[in-house]
């Protein structure tokens, strides 16, 4: 082996040698034997052998690493027996191997890469080989999840055809299933990854169902199972609901269902559909729901849970088939009060169907009650049960339901029969088990009794029942009777603890004296421990779903044993209590009830309180809203009469000043005021008037800039026609422009004038006013008459000077305006010449055109003349040199010719 590593170390450039050295190790650790006539003891042999020389390669932990670099070779001749001596050596020591590679880099990512070669013989073997180093490792498994392991392995099922597809699908399959069982993380990221969605085609079955090949049982049944690994109930509850959506809307469930009504589906596929079917509604309302819609494709059609109780109830159906049915009917029940009260309405009187026509679920349950198969029994009661679960209405409602037992006998109630059949006990001849009916009734009148006092009531009301299960538990009988005993025991203590004492012979005490005295309180409680020491027992507690080797061992429920764990106690301690306690017990319930009475009445008055306070609330909001509101007016109001206040002040101030000067001093003053107003306007005005005539001799300099600019552009036009005409033009527009500017400048001096006019109007109005102004006023008046009409004097003056320069500015403009108006004109009389000039030159240019167009013509008919003839014609490029008058002189040589 020291000598094979050595070559795999030191010729990896050789790969032939390579391959013989992986084979030859290959087959020295394989236990793949040959020769199957091979005894035990040898095969033993080679198990240890195979084993001890596994562990001598991975001693040395690089042999592993370096036949991991080996793998990722590409040659067929290394890659392949590589795959198949790690994959051996991950048979004969998988832990330890598994330990190595996830350690090493990369190690998982290297092999993951065998599923993307191209040659399938690599890829499938990749597959198995995944499969050994998957197999119980979480960590690993998580690694080659995250490697795009899901996607890889549903193409390759895809590509090979599903269900229909070869023992490829099932390698997949079963790596799929290491990937996902148990590994929480390795689901969710499944769900999320939508792959559940790629599931529906596998369940896509054809209506021809005959013929079904080994290989696609097994491919459907590991694709079946995949499917409840998903929605297993030992999940998280949150994980398993999130699938068990995911199924519903994807279709997947509908699918399964359809396969559940096909005809021509083998036994084991039906039975595991229908098990699967169960854990993808259970406690699932949207699914639980659907499936009570499905019908069976029959005539009249049927409801799918009508056909399978039919299955369950018939004896002659398979034994796996009747529990995987009974399993269904639990999970369709389970956490769906809904569903249970459909099937309970369906045995109340209201509701029977009085035609016959159609089998109700209520009616086969009670006719696989009552039947004479002891499994029978059992299922019916079991499923009853289911229906009654954690549910005290339909306990009452199901204590209304009435029996015909035989024609002419008044009818019976559903408890009164059961505890008929179970008295009765083997006097009625049954195939099966003769304690299993018995089982399955007791359990049924344990749930129903149990929380519910009327059914207590009522069971105690046959005043055969205390006495018959006194005897029972009293008796010392075999193995097999110690179950019916524990059975009985607990039903008497459901009736004792669940007791209301509304039956004065069957109050509490009584009864806890009537087994003191038959049966002793130690021997009661040893009784009622049978049950959860019975070896059936701690199997039906494991888990929900009921799998019994054989019918014999079919007598406990897993719902059952909650309810055996939960009453157990309890019960014990009920039976040593005594009478004292018992009432104060009583009275602690009724102090209890009473508190709750109160508590209750309490939450009343407190959510009565609670909405006057929202009320009050509200109505607290609106008044400090509107309270705000006339807050904001009244300080309106208030600012107003302040206001009103200071105006008030004002007059009276003003009333006062009045009464002690005379009126008519007032109104000289008030005179004078506007006087000195009108003045300050007129200065304004003044300002403002200079200020314009500054910018229009402004806009004066830059139109005399342009008129020189025209006059020696005018100067230049000389030189070239084009230039010249342009120029004329833009001058033309120019004194467009200076024309309008003129014009605009005109209208400002009429205004102006007209501004002037104005101002002497007033100042002639002042005057007036001036003039019949009191005469009796004061010095000070007088004087201040006197100073304004000097300054108006002078003010006047200066307008009039200004007004004079403005005339003579305007008489500048008016010479300005002539002088360029005739440049104008002379401008335009040398445009219209230039116009002529051009259009006469436009002319002379087309008539040469003509004529040039003319002697073409003329020229390429001499030409093709000239070829006809046979003479040698030059082309156009050397001919172009020659001037007209040899064109002119050949024409006329070929015209003589």
């Amino acid at each position: 082996m020291e000598h094979l590593i050595h070559v795999l170390q030191t010729d990896r450039s050789d790969s032939e040698i390579i391959g013989y050295a992986l084979d030859t190790l290959y087959n020295v650790i394989s236990n793949d034997l040959e020769e199957e006539e091979q005894e035990e003891n040898s095969a033993k042999q080679v198990d240890d052998l195979g084993s001890q020389f596994t562990e001598i390669f991975i001693k040395q932990q690089e042999n592993v690493t370096l036949l991991l670099t080996l793998v990722e070779e590409f040659d067929f001749h290394v890659r392949w027996p590589g795959v198949k001596l790690l994959t051996s050596l991950l048979k004969q020591q998988g832990p330890q191997v598994q330990q190595i590679i996830l350690v090493s880099p990369m190690g998982v990512s290297r092999l993951m890469d065998l599923l993307a070669d191209s040659r399938e013989v690599i890829r499938n073997d990749g597959v198995l080989l995944l499969q050994q180093l998957t197999k119980s490792n979480a960590a690993i498994q998580k690694i080659v999840a995250f490697e795009n392991a899901f996607e890889r392995l549903l193409d390759i099922i895809t590509e090979e055809g599903n269900s229909d597809g070869g023992i490829v699908v099932e390698d997949c399959l079963l790596l799929l299933q290491n990937l996902l069982k148990n590994n929480n993380s390795n689901q969710n990221f499944f769900k999320e990854g939508s792959y559940i969605q790629r599931m529906k085609p596998w369940f896509e079955v054809g209506d021809d169902n005959c013929g079904w090949s080994a290989q696609k049982v097994t491919n459907l049944h590991l694709m079946l199972q995949l499917v409840r690994v998903l929605v297993s109930p030992t999940n998280p509850p949150g994980a398993t609901s999130s699938c068990q959506k995911a199924m519903f809307h994807c279709g997947l469930l509908q699918q399964l269902c359809t396969i559940l009504m096909a005809t021509g589906v083998p036994a084991d596929i039906l039975t595991e559909t229908i098990n699967t079917v169960s854990e993808v509604i259970r406690g699932c309302q949207t699914n639980q729901d659907y499936f009570a819609s499905v019908n069976a494709p029959s005539n009249p059609p049927r409801p799918a849970i009508v056909v399978l109780l039919m299955s369950m109830v018939n004896e002659r159906q398979p034994f796996v088939l009747r529990c995987a049915v009974l399993y269904c009917f639990q999970c369709f029940l389970y956490k769906n009060q809904k569903g249970q009260g459909e099937i309970v309405s369906t045995l109340l009187p209201s509701t029977i169907d009085a035609t016959g026509n159609s089998v109700s679920a209520g009616q086969l349950l009670c006719g696989g009650l009552f039947s004479t198969d002891s499994l029978s029994n059992w299922c019916a009661a079991v499923a009853l049960a289911h229906a009654l679960q954690e549910n005290a209405t339909l306990k009452e409602q199901l204590l209304r339901v009435q029996l015909a037992t035989s024609i002419g006998n008044p009818p019976v109630s559903l408890l009164q029969q059961c505890t008929n059949i179970l008295s009765q006990g083997d006097k009625i001849d049954r195939r099966g088990s003769k304690v299993q009916t018995r089982v399955g009734l007791l359990m049924l009148l344990c749930t129903w009794l149990s929380n519910c006092s009327i059914a207590v009531t009522h069971f105690l009301h046959n005043p055969a029942n205390v006495p018959f299960l006194t005897g029972q538990i009293a008796e010392n009988l075999g193995e097999e009777e110690q179950l019916v005993q524990g059975l009985c025991a607990l039903l008497l203590g459901i009736s004792i603890y669940y007791n209301d004492n509304s039956l004065e012979n069957y109050r509490k005490e009584k009864l806890k004296q009537l087994i003191e005295k038959r049966i002793g309180r130690e021997n009661f409680v040893e009784k009622l421990g049978f049950i959860s020491k019975h070896e059936l027992y701690s199997r039906a507690a494991q888990k929900p779903q009921p799998s019994f080797s054989s019918p014999d061992h079919m007598m406990f429920d897993h719902e059952f044993t909650k309810l055996v764990k939960e009453l157990e106690g309890v019960i014990s301690k009920a039976i040593y209590k005594s009478s004292e306690e018992d009432k104060k017990e009583e009275e602690v319930k009724k102090t209890l009830e009473q508190h709750d009475n109160i508590v209750t009445h309490y939450k009343k008055v407190i959510r009565e309180q609670d909405q006057e306070l929202e009320e009050l609330k509200q109505r607290i909001n609106t008044l400090t809203s509107q309270n705000e509101q006339l807050q904001a007016t009244v300080t309106q109001q208030v600012s107003q009469i302040q206001q009103h206040k200071d105006q008030y002040n004002l007059l009276k101030v003003q009333l006062g000043k009045d009464t002690q000067h005379h009126n008519s001093h007032g109104d000289t003053f008030q005179i004078n005021g506007i006087q000195t107003e009108e003045v300050s306007k007129l200065k304004e005005e003044l300002e403002e008037w200079k200020n314009k005539h500054e910018l229009l001799q402004g806009q004066l300099k830059e139109k005399d800039s342009v008129i020189e600019k025209l006059n020696s552009s005018q100067l230049e036009m000389g030189t070239t026609e084009q230039s010249s005409q342009t120029n004329k033009f833009g001058g033309l527009e120019h004194n467009n422009e200076l024309q309008k500017e003129l014009e605009m400048l005109r209208s400002q001096i009429q205004l102006q004038s007209a501004e002037i006019s104005k101002l002497q109007m007033e100042n002639q109005k002042l005057q007036v006013m001036k003039a019949t102004a009191d005469p009796a006023l004061g010095d000070t008046t007088a004087a201040m008459s006197s100073e304004l009409e000097a300054r108006l004097e002078q003010e006047i003056k200066e307008l009039k000077s200004q007004v004079k320069a403005l005339s003579e500015e305007k008489e500048a403009l008016k010479q300005h305006l002539d002088s360029s108006s005739s440049t104008v004109a002379i401008l335009q009389d040398e445009k219209s010449k230039l116009q002529r000039e051009v259009a006469e030159s436009k002319k002379e240019q087309d008539d040469l055109l003509v004529l040039l167009a003319d002697q073409d013509q003329k020229i390429s008919a001499l030409k093709i003349k000239l070829k006809d003839l046979g003479v040698p014609v030059e082309d156009e490029d050397d001919t172009e040199s020659g001037d007209q008058g040899d064109e002119d002189e050949d024409g006329d040589e070929e015209e003589q010719d």
